[in-house]
């Protein structure tokens, strides 16, 4: 994982397990076949594809209400 993409990422995702579990679930993803939604000239792995879509505000999270009671 590209260090450089992980701080950037970090400031739009601020909670460490909240953006471990978003890099996750959009590599999993990217990895089974969906498209990424953004757009690269160089080869990056899926994390890095996956902190690069944060960075750019392709994707976002949102907590579950339960979650958020506890």
């Amino acid at each position: 994982m590209r260090d450089d993409y992980l701080k950037e990422a970090q400031k739009v995702i601020t909670d460490p397990m909240i953006l471990v579990n978003v890099v996750s679930r959009s590599a999993k993803q990217l990895k089974s076949g969906y498209k990424p939604l953004v757009e690269s000239l160089e080869r990056l792995s899926a994390e890095d594809m996956a902190l690069r879509e944060i960075m750019e505000g392709k994707i976002t999270y949102q907590l579950d209400e339960e979650t958020q009671e506890a």
